[in-house]
């Protein structure tokens, strides 16, 4: 201890602080142990000071890294997002003008319809009055040998007339004098009429001609016409993983009347029966017509339009999230932004749901269901049939959810599925 107090004594040597008052001085004595114990405070609290200082600047200098790169991903993640969004209204006006050729590609077929149905009246009128032409023609003939036959039998039964009954027979001569004068006449009339009649066959077959190239041209333009018109919509079934025989089969076995226009067309020729080759043309046709109206009633009944029409932004898809299947697709927007239903059907669920918040369930054809979550506000019943494109809820932020959204989903059978196929499909054609 003596020789710690010494070496103390060499390094910090004592000393005296004086305090001085009016009317005494006072001194306080610094040990060395005490000046040790002040320097060694001090040197704590300049070392701490130091440290803290630079693991203030460390976290500074990092934040505004963290921060920098947080700005790079947000203006990065709304470019993505006005890229997606610009696509969107791109194929929105892509999806507006295939419909729009779609509708002037039915008015044609309409029209075509029209002409084709006309013509085929025209040409059956055309067709008997050349059967009255040929009758005529045919019975001209038939009275012209019979008049032959009669001259014939009148020359020969003169011949064999007696010298005697000569004078008796006078005026039967003169009778039947007149009698061939009027026959040659009206055979030379008959002949003059057989003769119009073979021109008028004639002008009649080449209009008939004529009218066939004309039909086959109508044929021809409404057959493209309709291949162009069914093959987009065979396609858009196959991509949402339906059979489109399948469905033409339920639909037709749904609406299974009889009358209407798009009926077989039955044409007879020359009183025959059978049916030609433009008539079988004609009742192809209006197969594939039948054909485009039962698509048009099972695309009213499917899931291929957007439950939002107005401004959104995917937030979420169909896919693993948070260690658990997201079995919709999120779209997020203003709370009250209007909710369409995808398809015709019926509402069967319309109220609160765990998890899903304000719900609302609408079964479609064909096994299909559809879900609508989170709402803020339900304009349906259940029982209620709805119609596509109509206005079921506004979207909300019920339920569990961050944040205002709808989320959307298809099931088919139960199953859930992709959303995603069917809005695609959709977009492409409609």
């Amino acid at each position: 201890m003596q020789r710690l107090h010494a070496a103390l004594e060499r390094r910090f040597p004592e000393r005296r602080l004086f305090l001085k008052s009016e009317d005494h001085t006072r001194f306080i004595r610094l040990r060395p142990a005490t000046q040790l114990l002040a320097w060694t405070g001090v040197g704590v609290v300049m070392a701490w000071t130091i440290i803290a200082t630079a693991i203030l600047l460390m976290d500074t200098i990092g934040s505004g890294n963290y921060r920098d790169q947080a700005q790079r991903d947000k203006s990065i993640y709304e470019n993505r997002l006005n890229a997606m969004s610009q696509e969107r209204d791109l194929r929105a006006q892509e999806a507006l003008a295939a419909q729009t050729r779609f509708s002037a590609a039915l008015e044609q077929i309409s029209a075509m319809q029209s002409e084709l149905l006309a013509s085929e009246e025209e040409r059956r009128e055309l067709e008997t009055g050349l059967a009255v032409v040929h009758d005529t023609l045919r019975r001209t003939m038939s009275e012209r040998q019979q008049a032959k036959a009669e001259l014939a039998a009148m020359t020969a039964a003169n011949e064999q007339v007696s010298v005697s009954d000569v004078d008796g027979m006078a005026d039967t001569i003169d009778f039947i004098t007149e009698a061939l004068a009027d026959t040659a006449a009206e055979r030379d009339g008959v002949a003059t009429e057989a003769q119009h009649a073979i021109q008028l066959a004639g002008d009649l077959d080449l209009e008939l001609r004529l009218m066939k190239e004309h039909n086959d041209e109508i044929f021809r333009q409404l057959e493209d016409a309709l291949q162009i018109s069914v093959e987009p919509l065979d396609k858009m079934f196959r991509t949402a993983g339906l059979d489109p025989e399948t469905l033409i089969e339920e639909v037709r076995r749904g609406y299974s009347g009889q009358g209407g226009p798009l009926v077989p067309i039955q044409m007879s020729t020359m009183g025959n029966a059978a049916q030609d080759d433009g008539t079988l043309r004609a009742n192809q046709i209006l197969d594939e017509l039948d054909r485009i109206n039962l698509y048009r009633i099972a695309v009213q009944r499917i899931p291929f339009s957007l439950p939002v029409l107005d401004s959104f932004r995917y937030t979420s898809g169909f896919a693993m999230r948070w260690g658990r299947m997201h079995e919709g697709v999120d779209m997020a927007g203003p709370i009250g932004t209007p909710v369409y239903s995808t398809a015709d059907g019926v509402v069967i669920f319309a109220g609160w749901a765990s998890g899903y918040g304000r719900l609302i369930k609408i079964q479609h054809e064909f096994g299909i269901e559809t879900r609508y979550g989170h709402l803020n506000a339900i304009r349906v019943e259940v029982g209620q049939r709805v119609s596509r494109g109509e206005r079921i809820g506004d979207m909300g932020n019920s339920g569990r959810s961050t944040g205002p959204h709808l989320h959307y989903e298809i099931r088919v059978g139960g199953e859930p599925l992709n959303p995603m196929i069917y809005i695609g499909a959709g977009n492409d054609v409609l």
